[in-house]
Protein backbone atom coordinates (compact mmCIF):
# COMPACT_ATOMS: atom_id res chain seq x y z
CA UNK A 1 0.00 0.00 0.00
CA UNK A 2 1.20 3.69 -0.87
CA UNK A 3 3.29 5.03 2.03
CA UNK A 4 3.49 8.77 1.40
CA UNK A 5 2.17 11.62 2.23
CA UNK A 6 0.38 13.95 -0.16
CA UNK A 7 2.84 16.23 -2.11
CA UNK A 8 3.71 14.46 -4.92
CA UNK A 9 5.06 15.51 -8.69
CA UNK A 10 1.51 15.50 -11.10
CA UNK A 11 2.30 14.75 -14.70
CA UNK A 12 0.11 13.62 -16.67
CA UNK A 13 0.67 11.22 -19.54
CA UNK A 14 -1.19 9.55 -22.66
CA UNK A 15 -3.16 6.45 -21.43
CA UNK A 16 -1.04 3.88 -22.39
CA UNK A 17 2.44 5.64 -22.52
CA UNK A 18 5.53 4.20 -20.79
CA UNK A 19 6.94 6.38 -18.17
CA UNK A 20 10.31 8.06 -19.35
CA UNK A 21 13.67 7.37 -18.13
CA UNK A 22 14.49 10.71 -15.81
CA UNK A 23 18.21 11.11 -14.59
CA UNK A 24 17.35 12.67 -11.40
CA UNK A 25 15.03 9.71 -10.49
CA UNK A 26 11.77 11.44 -8.52
CA UNK A 27 11.03 10.06 -5.89
CA UNK A 28 7.47 10.46 -7.28
CA UNK A 29 5.66 10.52 -10.31
CA UNK A 30 2.02 10.35 -10.09
CA UNK A 31 0.15 9.60 -13.66
CA UNK A 32 -3.62 10.65 -13.78
CA UNK A 33 -5.14 8.86 -16.96
CA UNK A 34 -8.83 8.95 -18.61
CA UNK A 35 -10.47 5.95 -18.60
CA UNK A 36 -10.53 3.57 -21.01
CA UNK A 37 -12.65 3.41 -23.67
CA UNK A 38 -15.75 0.93 -23.89
CA UNK A 39 -14.06 -2.03 -25.89
CA UNK A 40 -13.69 -5.79 -25.60
CA UNK A 41 -12.40 -7.04 -22.66
CA UNK A 42 -9.85 -9.76 -22.12
CA UNK A 43 -10.39 -13.35 -20.67
CA UNK A 44 -7.12 -15.23 -20.11
CA UNK A 45 -9.19 -19.16 -19.63
CA UNK A 46 -9.79 -18.41 -23.30
CA UNK A 47 -6.49 -17.21 -25.05
CA UNK A 48 -3.66 -19.33 -25.85
CA UNK A 49 -0.76 -20.10 -24.34
CA UNK A 50 -2.14 -18.59 -20.71
CA UNK A 51 -2.04 -21.43 -17.97
CA UNK A 52 -4.03 -20.99 -14.68
CA UNK A 53 -2.02 -21.79 -11.77
CA UNK A 54 -3.17 -20.56 -9.16
CA UNK A 55 -7.16 -19.59 -7.86
CA UNK A 56 -9.65 -19.19 -5.38
CA UNK A 57 -13.01 -19.21 -5.84
CA UNK A 58 -14.33 -18.92 -2.48
CA UNK A 59 -16.68 -22.23 -3.02
CA UNK A 60 -15.84 -23.21 0.04
CA UNK A 61 -17.38 -22.19 3.70
CA UNK A 62 -14.53 -21.45 5.23
CA UNK A 63 -11.16 -19.50 3.99
CA UNK A 64 -8.68 -22.07 2.95
CA UNK A 65 -5.47 -22.22 4.99
CA UNK A 66 -3.45 -23.48 2.80
CA UNK A 67 -3.97 -20.75 0.60
CA UNK A 68 -4.35 -17.61 3.48
CA UNK A 69 -2.48 -16.45 5.81
CA UNK A 70 -3.66 -13.34 8.49
CA UNK A 71 -1.53 -10.79 9.52
CA UNK A 72 -2.21 -10.17 12.73
CA UNK A 73 -1.34 -6.75 14.35
CA UNK A 74 -2.33 -3.07 15.53
CA UNK A 75 0.96 -1.63 14.05
CA UNK A 76 -1.10 0.26 11.28
CA UNK A 77 0.44 -0.70 8.16
CA UNK A 78 3.60 2.19 8.58
CA UNK A 79 0.64 4.19 7.55
CA UNK A 80 -0.75 5.60 10.79
CA UNK A 81 -4.03 3.75 10.08
CA UNK A 82 -6.42 3.22 12.76
CA UNK A 83 -7.46 -0.38 12.43
CA UNK A 84 -6.10 -3.85 14.36
CA UNK A 85 -6.12 -6.88 11.85
CA UNK A 86 -7.69 -9.99 13.47
CA UNK A 87 -8.32 -13.65 11.82
CA UNK A 88 -11.55 -13.83 13.26
CA UNK A 89 -14.55 -14.96 11.60
CA UNK A 90 -15.55 -11.38 12.37
CA UNK A 91 -13.29 -9.62 10.08
CA UNK A 92 -12.80 -12.26 7.29
CA UNK A 93 -15.04 -14.54 6.72
CA UNK A 94 -17.14 -16.65 3.22
CA UNK A 95 -20.23 -15.32 2.67
CA UNK A 96 -22.18 -16.54 -0.35
CA UNK A 97 -19.09 -17.97 -1.80
CA UNK A 98 -17.41 -14.82 -1.42
CA UNK A 99 -14.44 -13.60 0.82
CA UNK A 100 -15.55 -10.54 2.68
CA UNK A 101 -13.65 -8.68 4.76
CA UNK A 102 -15.33 -6.79 7.08
CA UNK A 103 -13.95 -3.34 9.01
CA UNK A 104 -15.84 -2.78 12.04
CA UNK A 105 -15.91 0.12 14.34
CA UNK A 106 -14.85 -1.30 17.75
CA UNK A 107 -11.95 -0.96 20.35
CA UNK A 108 -9.42 -3.76 20.04
CA UNK A 109 -6.14 -4.21 21.57
CA UNK A 110 -3.66 -6.32 19.90
CA UNK A 111 0.19 -6.81 18.78
CA UNK A 112 1.81 -3.32 18.65
CA UNK A 113 4.04 -4.64 15.90
CA UNK A 114 3.81 -7.17 12.66
CA UNK A 115 5.25 -10.43 12.99
CA UNK A 116 8.85 -9.84 11.57
CA UNK A 117 9.43 -6.62 13.58
CA UNK A 118 8.50 -8.36 16.92
CA UNK A 119 11.42 -9.99 18.14
CA UNK A 120 12.40 -8.46 21.82
CA UNK A 121 8.96 -6.46 21.93
CA UNK A 122 6.30 -9.91 21.80
CA UNK A 123 4.54 -8.08 25.15
CA UNK A 124 4.21 -4.87 23.52
CA UNK A 125 0.76 -3.94 22.57
CA UNK A 126 -1.79 -1.12 21.11
CA UNK A 127 -5.30 -0.13 21.16
CA UNK A 128 -6.93 0.85 17.69
CA UNK A 129 -10.67 1.99 17.45
CA UNK A 130 -11.34 -0.29 14.63
CA UNK A 131 -10.62 -3.77 13.52
CA UNK A 132 -10.33 -5.65 9.96
CA UNK A 133 -8.41 -8.31 8.42
CA UNK A 134 -5.82 -8.44 6.32
CA UNK A 135 -4.98 -11.79 4.14
CA UNK A 136 -1.54 -12.71 2.35
CA UNK A 137 -0.93 -15.93 0.31
CA UNK A 138 3.04 -15.17 1.84
CA UNK A 139 5.12 -18.37 2.18
CA UNK A 140 2.06 -20.82 0.75
CA UNK A 141 2.09 -19.29 -3.19
CA UNK A 142 4.64 -16.24 -4.78
CA UNK A 143 4.58 -15.55 -8.87
CA UNK A 144 7.10 -13.71 -10.89
CA UNK A 145 5.81 -12.75 -13.96
CA UNK A 146 2.03 -13.31 -14.80
CA UNK A 147 -1.66 -12.12 -14.74
CA UNK A 148 -2.83 -12.07 -12.14
CA UNK A 149 -7.08 -10.58 -11.25
CA UNK A 150 -9.47 -10.16 -8.51
CA UNK A 151 -12.86 -9.69 -9.09
CA UNK A 152 -13.72 -7.45 -6.11
CA UNK A 153 -16.62 -5.09 -4.83
CA UNK A 154 -14.93 -1.87 -2.62
CA UNK A 155 -16.46 0.28 -0.16
CA UNK A 156 -17.25 3.62 0.24
CA UNK A 157 -16.66 5.93 3.05
CA UNK A 158 -14.71 8.63 4.28
CA UNK A 159 -11.47 6.60 5.61
CA UNK A 160 -11.75 3.47 3.75
CA UNK A 161 -8.90 2.61 1.90
CA UNK A 162 -9.26 -1.47 0.59
CA UNK A 163 -5.82 -2.98 -1.51
CA UNK A 164 -5.34 -5.44 -3.77
CA UNK A 165 -1.49 -5.93 -3.64
CA UNK A 166 1.96 -7.56 -3.74
CA UNK A 167 4.92 -7.90 -1.97
CA UNK A 168 8.33 -10.27 -2.61
CA UNK A 169 8.37 -13.37 -0.88
CA UNK A 170 12.02 -12.37 -0.01
CA UNK A 171 13.64 -9.23 0.66
CA UNK A 172 16.56 -9.97 -2.11
CA UNK A 173 17.82 -6.28 -2.66
CA UNK A 174 17.07 -5.18 1.06
CA UNK A 175 14.40 -3.93 3.35
CA UNK A 176 11.33 -1.91 2.23
CA UNK A 177 10.89 -0.64 -0.40
CA UNK A 178 13.98 -2.13 -2.02
CA UNK A 179 12.83 -5.09 -3.05
CA UNK A 180 9.43 -3.44 -4.61
CA UNK A 181 5.85 -3.37 -4.19
CA UNK A 182 3.07 -3.87 -6.61
CA UNK A 183 -0.33 -2.11 -6.06
CA UNK A 184 -3.05 -3.68 -8.19
CA UNK A 185 -5.46 -1.94 -7.31
CA UNK A 186 -5.97 0.68 -3.85
CA UNK A 187 -8.94 3.39 -3.73
CA UNK A 188 -9.84 5.64 -0.92
CA UNK A 189 -12.90 7.46 0.37
CA UNK A 190 -15.39 6.28 -2.68
CA UNK A 191 -18.60 7.58 -3.09
CA UNK A 192 -17.60 10.66 -0.93
CA UNK A 193 -18.37 14.51 -2.76
CA UNK A 194 -15.73 15.02 -5.10
CA UNK A 195 -16.47 18.18 -7.62
CA UNK A 196 -13.26 17.05 -10.43
CA UNK A 197 -15.38 13.43 -10.48
CA UNK A 198 -17.97 12.19 -13.22
CA UNK A 199 -21.14 12.20 -10.99
CA UNK A 200 -19.72 14.15 -8.26
CA UNK A 201 -18.40 11.60 -6.33
CA UNK A 202 -15.31 10.07 -5.68
CA UNK A 203 -14.14 7.21 -8.15
CA UNK A 204 -10.84 7.15 -8.31
CA UNK A 205 -8.38 4.02 -8.21
CA UNK A 206 -5.01 3.57 -8.11
CA UNK A 207 -2.07 1.31 -9.13
CA UNK A 208 1.55 2.11 -8.13
CA UNK A 209 4.59 1.04 -8.04
CA UNK A 210 7.26 1.54 -4.62
CA UNK A 211 11.23 1.09 -5.20
CA UNK A 212 14.09 2.34 -4.97
CA UNK A 213 16.19 2.60 -1.83
CA UNK A 214 15.14 1.45 1.75
CA UNK A 215 12.96 3.96 3.45
CA UNK A 216 13.22 7.08 3.86
CA UNK A 217 15.19 6.54 0.32
CA UNK A 218 12.54 5.01 -1.73
CA UNK A 219 10.33 5.84 -4.65
CA UNK A 220 6.97 5.46 -6.13
CA UNK A 221 5.69 5.35 -9.54
CA UNK A 222 1.88 5.55 -9.77
CA UNK A 223 -1.38 6.25 -11.88
CA UNK A 224 -4.42 7.56 -11.21
CA UNK A 225 -7.80 6.85 -12.54
CA UNK A 226 -11.82 7.82 -12.39
CA UNK A 227 -14.23 5.45 -13.25
CA UNK A 228 -17.49 6.41 -12.57
CA UNK A 229 -18.61 2.67 -12.64
CA UNK A 230 -16.18 1.80 -9.82
CA UNK A 231 -18.90 2.79 -7.53
CA UNK A 232 -21.12 0.22 -9.00
CA UNK A 233 -21.06 -3.55 -8.12
CA UNK A 234 -18.53 -5.37 -8.51
CA UNK A 235 -15.32 -5.41 -11.13
CA UNK A 236 -12.30 -7.13 -12.23
CA UNK A 237 -8.92 -5.21 -11.19
CA UNK A 238 -5.56 -7.05 -12.39
CA UNK A 239 -2.17 -6.44 -13.93
CA UNK A 240 0.23 -8.09 -16.91
CA UNK A 241 3.65 -8.71 -15.25
CA UNK A 242 6.45 -9.57 -17.74
CA UNK A 243 9.94 -8.94 -17.95
CA UNK A 244 10.57 -5.24 -17.97
CA UNK A 245 6.69 -4.26 -18.21
CA UNK A 246 3.74 -4.33 -16.05
CA UNK A 247 0.33 -3.35 -17.22
CA UNK A 248 -2.76 -2.68 -15.13
CA UNK A 249 -6.00 -3.42 -15.89
CA UNK A 250 -9.94 -2.45 -15.07
CA UNK A 251 -12.59 -5.23 -16.29
CA UNK A 252 -9.86 -6.57 -18.69
CA UNK A 253 -8.80 -3.37 -20.57
CA UNK A 254 -5.11 -1.43 -19.81
CA UNK A 255 -5.10 1.61 -18.65
CA UNK A 256 -1.65 1.92 -17.47
CA UNK A 257 1.62 0.50 -18.60
CA UNK A 258 5.58 1.10 -16.61
CA UNK A 259 8.48 -0.24 -17.98
CA UNK A 260 11.83 -0.50 -17.22
CA UNK A 261 13.73 3.11 -16.95
CA UNK A 262 10.55 3.73 -15.09
CA UNK A 263 11.67 2.09 -11.92
CA UNK A 264 14.60 1.20 -10.35
CA UNK A 265 17.14 -0.21 -7.53
CA UNK A 266 19.53 1.35 -6.06
CA UNK A 267 21.28 -2.07 -5.20
CA UNK A 268 21.25 -3.84 -8.31
CA UNK A 269 22.25 -2.76 -11.60
CA UNK A 270 19.88 -5.15 -13.22
CA UNK A 271 17.49 -2.82 -15.19
CA UNK A 272 14.78 -5.45 -14.46
CA UNK A 273 15.25 -5.33 -10.99
CA UNK A 274 13.72 -5.50 -8.21
CA UNK A 275 10.49 -6.52 -10.52
CA UNK A 276 12.04 -9.93 -11.54
CA UNK A 277 11.60 -11.81 -8.19
CA UNK A 278 8.36 -13.93 -6.73
CA UNK A 279 5.75 -11.59 -4.95
CA UNK A 280 2.73 -12.81 -2.40
CA UNK A 281 -0.44 -11.42 -2.86
CA UNK A 282 -2.34 -9.61 -0.06
CA UNK A 283 -5.46 -8.64 0.19
CA UNK A 284 -6.99 -5.69 2.86
CA UNK A 285 -8.98 -3.33 4.63
CA UNK A 286 -7.67 -0.85 5.48
CA UNK A 287 -9.64 2.53 8.05
CA UNK A 288 -7.70 5.89 8.30
CA UNK A 289 -4.01 6.48 7.50
CA UNK A 290 -2.12 9.03 5.39
CA UNK A 291 -3.79 8.60 1.80
CA UNK A 292 -7.30 8.29 2.73
CA UNK A 293 -6.87 10.87 5.78
CA UNK A 294 -5.20 14.02 3.81
CA UNK A 295 -7.97 13.03 0.81
CA UNK A 296 -11.62 14.09 0.37
CA UNK A 297 -13.41 15.32 3.34
CA UNK A 298 -10.26 14.45 5.81
CA UNK A 299 -9.79 12.36 8.75
CA UNK A 300 -12.36 9.11 9.18
CA UNK A 301 -16.08 9.18 9.24
CA UNK A 302 -16.61 6.88 11.61
CA UNK A 303 -20.75 6.70 10.66
CA UNK A 304 -21.91 3.69 8.13
CA UNK A 305 -19.81 1.04 9.95
CA UNK A 306 -19.47 -2.06 9.39
CA UNK A 307 -17.66 -1.40 5.83
CA UNK A 308 -16.68 -4.20 3.57
CA UNK A 309 -14.83 -5.24 0.99
CA UNK A 310 -16.18 -8.08 -1.18
CA UNK A 311 -13.76 -10.56 -3.25
CA UNK A 312 -15.67 -12.88 -5.76
CA UNK A 313 -12.50 -14.53 -6.50
CA UNK A 314 -8.44 -14.49 -7.63
CA UNK A 315 -6.60 -15.76 -10.53
CA UNK A 316 -3.60 -16.17 -11.44
CA UNK A 317 -2.59 -17.31 -15.38
CA UNK A 318 1.09 -17.35 -16.11
CA UNK A 319 3.04 -18.38 -19.70
CA UNK A 320 6.75 -18.50 -19.98
CA UNK A 321 8.90 -15.37 -18.82
CA UNK A 322 9.96 -15.18 -22.64
CA UNK A 323 6.85 -14.96 -23.96
CA UNK A 324 4.50 -12.45 -21.38
CA UNK A 325 5.66 -9.32 -22.96
CA UNK A 326 4.12 -10.39 -26.20
CA UNK A 327 1.39 -11.18 -24.47
CA UNK A 328 0.95 -6.97 -23.64
CA UNK A 329 0.51 -6.35 -27.11
CA UNK A 330 -1.22 -8.97 -28.30
CA UNK A 331 -4.20 -11.03 -27.27
CA UNK A 332 -2.28 -14.27 -27.09
CA UNK A 333 0.20 -15.30 -24.70
CA UNK A 334 1.96 -17.84 -26.85
CA UNK A 335 3.75 -19.66 -24.27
Amino acid sequence: MIRWTHTAILTATALLGACQTVPERPAKVISVVEPPAAGSTRTPASESGWHLVWADEFADGTIDRSKWDFDVDCWGGGNNERQCYTDRPDNARIVNGRLVITALKEDFTGPALPAHMRAGKEATTATKPFTSARLVTRGKAAWQYGRIEVRAKLPQGQGTWPAIWMLPEDAAYGPWASSGEIDILEAVNLGTPCKDCHGGRENTILGTLHFGGQWPDNALNSTEMRVPDVLDGFHTFGIIWAPGEIAWTYDGVVFARKETGSWWSVNSANPLAPFNKPFHLILNLAIGGGLPEERGLGGVDESGFPKTLEVDWVRVWQCTPETSRQALQEPNCKG
